[in-house]
C-alpha cells in the first residue's frame, strides 16, 4: 500500500488551449489543461483533475446535455469518450485530421464535429452498451476553407457551420424538404461565431474583423417539412430527365460507400446554386436584418472569441487586446465594456443561466469567470506564467508553495488546489523556495539577488536579505527553528547566512570552488549540508563559528542533497545518475543507488545524440523508508533505501506535445534537409499574428519553433506521508494514497469477513470488531464498526487494543477527520488514544510522527473552517442586536413626538 499512489490533482494550471464548457448546473466550469481537463466548483471553491488524458494538448472538448459525457479531442484529432460519472474512458476514436469545434445536439441524440471544410455528424452515445460508440450519420461539404464553429437550433433540427472562407452554412440534421443546406456571406474575415436565436432559425454572425451580421429567416422552425426521400426523389427526376430526354446531372445526395462496399452514410454537399424545390413546399430564404461594427473608425481591434446565451440574448465577444463586450441582441445594445488583461481572450463560455461568463486566455494560462450583473469575479485563477522551478510544503501538509521563473510566488490550498495568494515582489525567477518551521511564514531565493519573506497572516513581504556584492542565488534553506536562512550563490560559489529576526547578513561561507547547486539543513541539529558542482558535499557547523565540521568527496558533480526526517542520514545525487547515503555523524558512506536506466530520459526532436541521465532532485518519504528521484525526465523513481532497489516508476505526462518524450527519435521525420522540426509550418496559428511575407517567422526570432521539454524540477513528500508532490512542465502534480481503491488486509484468515465482523456488532463485542475489520482492512467496514461504538464506550475499546492496532486506528482516526462530520466522536477517539498509549507512541516516534502530522491538519483545517463560522456567526447577531436597537430607539422617539403631539392637543383645548 505504500506505494500504491496513484495521480490525484493537477495544480498551476487553469487553461491552455481550447474551449471552455459548463456543467448542466452552471456551478462548475471544465478546462482543458494540456492533455487532461479540469473541473473547478464555483461554488464549493475546489478543483479537480480527470485522470483521463490523450496523446497530445486538448484542441475542442464537448459536453453532453445532461453533464455526464465529455468528448475530448486533440491536436492530431484522436478522440477519447469520458464517463464525467465514473470519470472512466469509455471509447477512443480517430479522426485522422484535425478537428476544430464539437458540439452535442440539445436533445443528447447527435453531434457534429468540424474537420477541414467538413462538418461530421455522428449518433451520440447512448446507454446501451455498443460495440462502436461513435456512429457517422451524415457527411455535410459545403465550406470551401477550415470550418471553425458549430451552433445548433433549440429543437435539434439544423445546426450552422462557421468557416474561415467567410461564410456560414445552414444544414439540415435530418431530411427536410425546404432546407437541405443555405449559404451566408456578408462578411470580410474568418467566422468567428454564429449562433441561432431562440426557437428560430434566425442567425447571428460574428467575424475576426468584428462585424456583426442579423440574419431573419422567412420560416420558423415549425415550418421546416419533410418531403419524400432522396432515393424517392431520385427516381422521380431520372424519370422526369428520361421523359424529357435530358442527360443525369450530379445530385445534391449521394451515398458514401467504402472500400468493403458497406454505407458509411450520408454526404450532402453543397453549391453555389440554390437548392432544387419540391413541389408544393417552399425553400426556407434568409435576409440581412441589419449589420453592426465592434470597432470604432480608425481603430482595429481583432475579434477572437464570441459566445450568445439565447434565452437572455446577450452577446460576449473577447478581442486580441485583452477586452471584451456585452451586447443585448438584436438592437445591439452595449451593456459593458471591460478588459481583463493584455492578452488576447482565446474563448469565452456562458453558463446555462446566462449569469457567470467564463474567460480563457492561453498567453497568461488565466482562466476567469466574470458575473456581469453584478460586476465582479467569481473566479480568477493564473498559474505560473512560465516554468515551475521550486514547490515545498508547509509543516502540516494543508498548504503548497511554489516559485516560478515569472519571479512569482504562489501558495496553494491543498484541499481545494487553488491558489489564495501570489507574492510578485521578485523582479526575476525565483529558483528555491521553503516554509518556516511555524508554517506562517515563506521564504524564497531569486535571481535578482534577493531571498524575500513572506507573511501568510498579513499577505506582505516582512523581509529582503540581499548579499554585500550583486549574487545571483539558486538554492535557499531554512533552519528547523526559523532563525537561519541560508542561500547559495551560482556564481561567486559562496553561501551567505542571514539572520530571520533582523535581517542581518551573519556569515559568508567560502569554500566551494564551483557553483553551489543545493542545501539543508539537518532536521535535528543545526548542521547545513551544501552539495556543489566542485564534487563535493559540506557539513557546517552553526554552532561552531560556521565552520566545516565534514567534506564528503563524490564521484562527479553534486545536484542535490537532502536530510532523512530523524537527520541520521545524507542521500546526495550526482551528475553520473548515482544516488549516495551518507551518515552525517561519521562521513561515512552506507550505499548507493545507480539509477542512470532508470530514468529512462528522452531525446528532443533536435538532438542526435542522448543526454546524460541522472536526477535533479530528491526527497525522503515522511517515515524516511523510501526515497523519491526525479530528474528531466518524465519518469520519478521511487526506490526502498534499505534493499536499494527501485519500487516503482511514475510516469507524470504522456503528452507528446512535449518534447523529450520519447526514448528514441523518428526516422520518418528526418529528411535529406534535416529534421522535420526544424521546417516552419503553415502561416501562424490564430493568435493574432500573421506571417504575410516569405521568411517571416513569429515567436521567438532565435529559434523557429518552441516546444516545452518535459522535466521534473523539484519533488516534495508531504509532512502527513498521504500524498507527494512534482514541480512539472505540466503543472503542480498531486499524487495521493486513495485507500477505498486498495485491498491491503492485514493478518488474514478464513474466519475474518464483513458477516463475522457484523455479528460480533451485534454482540457487542466492540474491541474484537475492530480488530477483526483492521484485519480485514475496508475503509467502509471500519468506519462502520467505529461509528457503531457508543460514545461512552470509547475509552475502554481504546484501553483494550494491542500496540500494532493502535497505530492503525489512529492513522484511521487522523485521515477520516479530515472529511467526516462526525467532529466531536472521532476527536474523542483521538483524545482517547493518545491519552492512554501516548508514552508508547513518543518511543516510536518516528512511525507515528506522519500521522500526528495528518492528525493535526485534519484538526487545523475543521478549526478554520469553525471559527469562520463562529465569526460569521457574531457579527450577525451584533448586526442584528443593533439594528433592533435602532429600531428601539426610532420607536421611543416616536412616541415621545406623539406624547409632545397630544400635550400641545390638550392645551390648545384649554
Amino acid at each position: 500500500m505504500k506505494f500504491a499512489y496513484k495521480f490525484s490533482n493537477l495544480l498551476g494550471a487553469f487553461y491552455r488551449h481550447g474551449n471552455l464548457c459548463f456543467s448542466k448546473d452552471g456551478n462548475s466550469v471544465i478546462s482543458p489543461v494540456g492533455n487532461r481537463i479540469s473541473v473547478f466548483d464555483l461554488k464549493n471553491n475546489r478543483s479537480e483533475t480527470l485522470p483521463a488524458s490523450t496523446t497530445k494538448n486538448i484542441s475542442c472538448l464537448g459536453i453532453s446535455p445532461d453533464g455526464s459525457l465529455a468528448i475530448l479531442i486533440d491536436e492530431d484529432g484522436a478522440a477519447i469518450l469520458v464517463s464525467l460519472v465514473t470519470r472512466a474512458v469509455l471509447h477512443h476514436h480517430h479522426f485522422h485530421s484535425p478537428v476544430h469545434s464539437v458540439s452535442f445536439s440539445p436533445d443528447g441524440r447527435k453531434f457534429v464535429i468540424t474537420k477541414e471544410n467538413v462538418a461530421l455528424m455522428y449518433h451520440a452515445p447512448g446507454r446501451n452498451r455498443e460495440f462502436n460508440a461513435f456512429a457517422l450519420d451524415k457527411s455535410y461539404y459545403g465550406p470551401f476553407d477550415e470550418t471553425t464553429c458549430i451552433d445548433w437550433t433549440d429543437d435539434s433540427k439544423c445546426f450552422a457551420v462557421g468557416s474561415k472562407d467567410m461564410t456560414t452554412w445552414i444544414f439540415g440534421a435530418e431530411r427536410w424538404a425546404n432546407l437541405i443546406y443555405y449559404s451566408l456571406g456578408g462578411h470580410k474575415d474568418i467566422i468567428v461565431g454564429c449562433f441561432f436565436e431562440n426557437d428560430s432559425l434566425d442567425m447571428y454572425t460574428v467575424s475576426q474583423e468584428g462585424t456583426l451580421c442579423v440574419w431573419e429567416s422567412d420560416t420558423a422552425l415549425e415550418g421546416l417539412r419533410k418531403g419524400p426521400k432522396y432515393s424517392e426523389r431520385k427516381k422521380m427526376e431520372e424519370k422526369k430527365k428520361r421523359e424529357e430526354g435530358e442527360s443525369n446531372e450530379d445530385d445534391d445526395v449521394e451515398d458514401i460507400v467504402g472500400e468493403d462496399g458497406e454505407t458509411r452514410g450520408d454526404v450532402i454537399k453543397g453549391s453555389a446554386d440554390t437548392p432544387k424545390q419540391v413541389e408544393g413546399i417552399k425553400n426556407v430564404r434568409y435576409s440581412q436584418r441589419s449589420k453592426h461594427y465592434f470597432n470604432k473608425a480608425g481603430d482595429f481591434n481583432k475579434l477572437t472569441a464570441a459566445a450568445f446565451h439565447k434565452k437572455t440574448h446577450i452577446l460576449v465577444t473577447g478581442f486580441a487586446s485583452g477586452a471584451f463586450h456585452l451586447h443585448e441582441l438584436p438592437e445591439f445594445d452595449l451593456i459593458h465594456s471591460l478588459s481583463i488583461s493584455d492578452q488576447r481572450i482565446s474563448t469565452i463560455a456562458m453558463n446555462p443561466t446566462g449569469d457567470w461568463i467564463g474567460f480563457g486566455c492561453s498567453g497568461l494560462g488565466q482562466l476567469l469567470v466574470w458575473e456581469w450583473q453584478s460586476e465582479s469575479y467569481v473566479f480568477k485563477q493564473q498559474g505560473h506564467f512560465n516554468n515551475m522551478n521550486s514547490l515545498a510544503y508547509s509543516p502540516d501538509g494543508q498548504y503548497l508553495v511554489t516559485g516560478g521563473d515569472d519571479g512569482k510566488v504562489k501558495v496553494w490550498n491543498t484541499n481545494s488546489g487553488l491558489c489564495f495568494v501570489t507574492f510578485t515582489e521578485h523582479s526575476s525567477g525565483v529558483t528555491n523556495v521553503a516554509f518556516t518551521s511555524s508554517g506562517f511564514v515563506v521564504v524564497s531565493a531569486s535571481l535578482d539577488g534577493t531571498v524575500r519573506a513572506f507573511d501568510l497572516h498579513r499577505y506582505r513581504n516582512f523581509r529582503t536579505m540581499t548579499s554585500p556584492r550583486p549574487a545571483q542565488f539558486s538554492s535557499l534553506a531554512v533552519d528547523s527553528s526559523g532563525e537561519l536562512v541560508c542561500a547559495g550563490s551560482q556564481d561567486s560559489f559562496e553561501i551567505f547566512l542571514w539572520s530571520m529576526q533582523t535581517g542581518r547578513l551573519l556569515e559568508v561561507l567560502s569554500g566551494h570552488e564551483g557553483p553551489v547547486s543545493n542545501l539543508c539543513f539537518s532536521p535535528v541539529q543545526s548542521v547545513l549540508a551544501s552539495v556543489s558542482w566542485d564534487k563535493t558535499v559540506r557539513l557546517w557547523d552553526m554552532l561552531d563559528s560556521w565552520q566545516t565540521k565534514e567534506t564528503l568527496r563524490l564521484t562527479s558533480d553534486g545536484l542535490a542533497v537532502t536530510y532523512r526526517p530523524d537527520g541520521q542520514e545524507l542521500a546526495v545525487a550526482s551528475l553520473d545518475g548515482e544516488i549516495t547515503f551518507w551518515t552525517p555523524q561519521t562521513g561515512g558512506q552506507t550505499g548507493s543507488i545507480a539509477g542512470r536506466h532508470d530514468l529512462q530520459m528522452g531525446r528532443k526532436e533536435t538532438e542526435k545524440i542522448t543526454a546524460k541521465q541522472s536526477f535533479t532532485s530528491l526527497c525522503y518519504s515522511a517515515d524516511g523508508e523510501s526515497i523519491l528521484a526525479g530528474g528531466q525526465s518524465k519518469f520519478v523513481c521511487i526506490y526502498n533505501i534499505k534493499e536499494h532497489v527501485l519500487m516503482k516508476k511514475f510516469e507524470i505526462s504522456c503528452n507528446l506535445s512535449l518534447d523529450a518524450m520519447e526514448e528514441f527519435l523518428d526516422r520518418r521525420k528526418m529528411t535529406e534537409f534535416g529534421s522535420l522540426s526544424l521546417v516552419d509550418e503553415g502561416t501562424g496559428d490564430g493568435d493574432g499574428v500573421e506571417l504575410s511575407l516569405p521568411g517571416v517567422k513569429r515567436g521567438d526570432m532565435s529559434s523557429r519553433r518552441f516546444i516545452p521539454e518535459i522535466r521534473v524540477s523539484s519533488l516534495c513528500f508531504s509532512p502527513t506521508g498521504r500524498s507527494w508532490a512534482a514541480a512539472s512542465t505540466e503543472g503542480l502534480l498531486i499524487y495521493s494514497l486513495d485507500a477505498s481503491l486498495v485491498f491491503d488486509p492485514y493478518d488474514l484468515d478464513m474466519d475474518v469477513t464483513p458477516a463475522s465482523i457484523r455479528k460480533q456488532m451485534k454482540t457487542k463485542e466492540w474491541a474484537s470488531a475492530i480488530l477483526l475489520s483492521f484485519r480485514l482492512n475496508e475503509m467502509p467496514l471500519i468506519r462502520e464498526v467505529l461509528e457503531a461504538v457508543p460514545y461512552d464506550q470509547i475509552t475502554v475499546v481504546c484501553s483494550s487494543l494491542p500496540d500494532v492496532y493502535v497505530d492503525k486506528l489512529l492513522n484511521f482516526v487522523a485521515s477520516t477527520l479530515e472529511k467526516s462530520n462526525h467532529l466531536q466522536f472521532y476527536l474523542s477517539w483521538a483524545q482517547c488514544l493518545l491519552t492512554l498509549h501516548g508514552q508508547k507512541l513518543k518511543n516510536r516516534s518516528g512511525a507515528v510522527l506522519p500521522t500526528v502530522q495528518q492528525l493535526l491538519k485534519s484538526i487545523q483545517r475543521h478549526s478554520d473552517d469553525l471559527s469562520k463560522l463562529c465569526d460569521w456567526n457574531i457579527y450577525n447577531i451584533r448586526y442584528a442586536a443593533a439594528l433592533s436597537k435602532q429600531r428601539g430607539m426610532k420607536r421611543t422617539a416616536a412616541e415621545s413626538l406623539s406624547d409632545e403631539d397630544e400635550e400641545e392637543e390638550e392645551s390648545g383645548v384649554r
